[in-house]
């Protein structure tokens, strides 16, 4: 049985096999959706159901709560029509330019970047390339079946290598791997280019780039992106972590400053300790942005990290700084540990 999909505003429609979630519909149909994670922790999918109903599959209640979804809120990701529905969701332009490939790769350089940040390069096959957009993912196909998703942190020009950082986590099927058995010339398979967080290059406005820990990854490939196509657009990056360490491409970032027109660097941490000898700014590092811009209203912000800061950084420049909601673009990090709460 299939259902047809409507959606509003631009009545695009397509069709949902049953048991099929609406957004694994409509990236198969062309439609370019937004999303992240795919598996309701990020909430970037969210949108509404206007007309029919769908059934949720698991998913946290920060990214849906049951009073959203009283009032008809909806993630695409784990939604499955159980009849023809009609959705409200804002389309993405261009975030299906590039198609699905999966992929061998092979490990070409392994590189820690601090205690527990491990930088991946990746050789792809001879004469192949993948086309993507600064800021989207791989997904990690790995024996047993399941995925894990990270984003390049080198811009598409840069493409002989796919770079990655890779944040250890202590149990993590692989980060396990990455940090212990993983060697240089092993072969990795992937998927991509995922996800709908990239450069909204048809706009001028100045932007606030938003990074904690490796969600400096795919900010590093939008700023590269800036350069290569010499944009005079600008903007201001703020990194936080919660130790000096922790800003593990520090000195990159100072170098873009003397590169890119328009730009300033201001790292954040928020837990230092006094061996630490930081002098820079501490706090959250989503406050930090608030201090400085009180009105967002003619901003775009592009936000990466851990849950907590995307959220909160949505929230607070929405709510405080007139920041309009459609010009918040995000990836929200979301790891195993997240989806098991």
């Amino acid at each position: 049985m299939t259902f047809q999909v409507t959606v509003t505003p631009s009545g695009h429609q397509f069709s949902c096999d049953e048991g099929e979630t609406v957004l694994a519909a409509a990236l198969r149909s062309g439609i370019g959706l937004p999303y992240g994670c795919k598996n309701g922790a990020c909430g970037s999918c969210k949108g509404k159901v206007i007309a029919g109903s769908v059934t949720h599959g698991n998913h946290q209640q920060r990214a849906l709560s049951d009073e959203e979804q009283a009032q008809g809120g909806a993630l695409f990701c784990c939604a499955r029509p159980d009849a023809d529905i009609t959705i409200e969701a804002r389309e993405i332009a261009a975030s299906g330019d590039y198609p699905l490939k999966k992929m061998p790769s092979r490990v070409a350089k392994l590189e820690k970047l601090s205690d527990d940040v491990m930088l991946i390069a990746l050789q792809l096959p001879a004469n192949e390339r993948l086309q993507y957009r600064a800021g989207q993912y791989i997904e990690f196909m790995l024996r047993d079946g399941k995925r894990r998703s990270y984003s390049m942190a080198n811009a598409p020009h840069l493409d002989e290598q796919i770079t990655l950082h890779v944040r250890h986590m202590p149990g993590g099927l692989f980060t396990d791997q990455v940090f212990g058995t993983l060697k240089e010339r092993d072969i990795l398979r992937f998927e991509g280019p995922q996800g709908t967080f990239f450069l909204r290059e048809d706009s001028e406005k100045p932007m606030i780039l938003l990074a904690s820990g490796t969600g400096f990854a795919p900010i590093k490939a939008l700023v590269e992106h800036l350069i290569y196509t010499k944009s005079t657009r600008q903007v201001a990056l703020y990194w936080g972590g919660r130790r000096p360490q922790d800003l593990y491409m520090h000195a990159l970032c100072e170098e873009w400053v003397t590169t890119l027109p328009n730009f300033t660097y201001i790292p954040v941490v928020s837990d230092a300790l006094v061996e630490d000898q930081w002098t820079g700014r501490i706090g959250f590092v989503h406050q930090a942005v608030i201090a400085d811009h009180a009105d967002l209203s003619g901003y775009q912000v592009y936000a990466c990290g851990a849950p907590v800061v995307v959220d909160s950084a949505k929230r607070d420049f929405v709510k405080q700084c007139q920041l309009p909601e459609d010009e918040f673009y995000a990836d929200s990090f979301t790891s195993e540990a997240d989806l098991a709460a």
